[in-house]
This record gives C-alpha cells, sequence and structure tokens, in this order.
C-alpha cells in the first residue's frame, strides 16, 4: 500500500496521542508544525546516517585543477541529490582502500584522477522509496520536533525520545543502516584522511 507525507505526520501525531489532520495545508496547529518540520527533518534523518536503501552510487569525471601533484588537486561534482558523499575508496566499493579526499560544497577533491566512483546518501523525496524501519524514524524524529509546541507537555517529549531510539536501535540491528556510515566529526576526518580535527 502507498504511503503518504500525510501518513507519517499523522503517525508523528499518534506518537504524541494527537489527533489526525486532514493536510499538511489545513490551517491547524499541528499541520503547520508538521509541514515546517517535514522536509528538514527527512534530509537531516537521511544525512545522519548511512540508510542502505538510500545510498546511490555515480561515475563521475574530474577535472584537473592544476593544483599540482601531492594535492587534492582532481575536483569532482557531486549529483544534485547527494546530501553527503560516503568516504572515497580506489575501488569505489565501501571495503576498498580508502583514498584522501574533501568536500567543499558540491566539489569534491582527490589527489586521484577520474573517472571516479562515488557512493553517496540520496536525497529521497518519496516516502515509498524509504524502508520502513527509515519511516519509524522520521515518525519520531518529527513527533521530537512539535511534542513542546504542540502540546506543551514534558512527557510527550521524552515518549517521542524514547520511540526514536528504539526505531534507530532496530534499523542498526537489522543492517538497514550501513555500519561506518554515521556522521560525526572525528569519524568524518578520518574517513577524509584527514587528521587535523581529530583529537
Amino acid at each position: 500500500m502507498a504511503i503518504t507525507p500525510l501518513d507519517i505526520a499523522n503517525m508523528a501525531l499518534g506518537v504524541l496521542d494527537e489527533a489526525p489532520i486532514d493536510s499538511l495545508d489545513q490551517d491547524v496547529k499541528a499541520a503547520r508544525l508538521l509541514n515546517m518540520h517535514f522536509d528538514l527533518t527527512r534530509e537531516a534523518e537521511l544525512t545522519k546516517h548511512a540508510w542502505v536503501f538510500a545510498i546511490l552510487a555515480a561515475a563521475v569525471a574530474g577535472a584537473d585543477t592544476g593544483s599540482g601533484a601531492g594535492t587534492l588537486n582532481f575536483a569532482y561534482e557531486l549529483p544534485l541529490d547527494c546530501l553527503r558523499p560516503l568516504p572515497l575508496t580506489h575501488s569505489g566499493e565501501p571495503d576498498g582502500m580508502p583514498i584522501s579526499w574533501r568536500q567543499e560544497a558540491g566539489l569534491i577533491y582527490s589527489d586521484q584522477s577520474g573517472p571516479r566512483l562515488i557512493r553517496y546518501v540520496a536525497n529521497l523525496t518519496d516516502p515509498n522509496d524509504w524502508d520502513a524501519l527509515f519511516t519509524e524514524v522520521l515518525v519520531a524524529a518529527l513527533a521530537i520536533k512539535i511534542a513542546h509546541p504542540l502540546t506543551h507537555k514534558a512527557g510527550m517529549i521524552d515518549i517521542a525520545r524514547g520511540t526514536y531510539d528504539r526505531a534507530l536501535d532496530a534499523a542498526f540491528h537489522t543492517n538497514a543502516i550501513q555500519r561506518g556510515g554515521r556522521l560525526s566529526t572525528s569519524s568524518w576526518a578520518i574517513q577524509r584522511g584527514d587528521n587535523r580535527f581529530v583529537r
């Protein structure tokens, strides 16, 4: 059965024991809050982890920036639907030998010439393309965002956070999230071969 953003919004309201809405454009507080947070929360939850269903690959040609040997002198343009690239390797496969790289805006810089296979977390907007466990995580994340402004009950925030933690644990337990794909400052620096930011 097809699922819609409205279904997800109403599931988030269900976590908070709130009445469902008829439309995300409905002129009621719950709909306004959900409409405001939906897309940003979806992108944030996709970006935080390497969700297996959202990992795509693209072969991209590199352009030599002329920076010279031994530098990250090959620039690669990221796909338009890329939320974040995954660590680059020589083979392009996740278990391949890592190569040095950095990201600046919509470009990746590497010391390896192209074409290069880049794996990335894609900005998938259709709920029917999502893993069911991601949907559960997004439902709970939305509930967290709207819990206080909608209910003004501190206990509802705790309920939503507990729901989020359980959904995320289930995703990791079933390998819906690629191990080693979590986004954090230190691990991200290591994956890029940049140890300046590691303490």
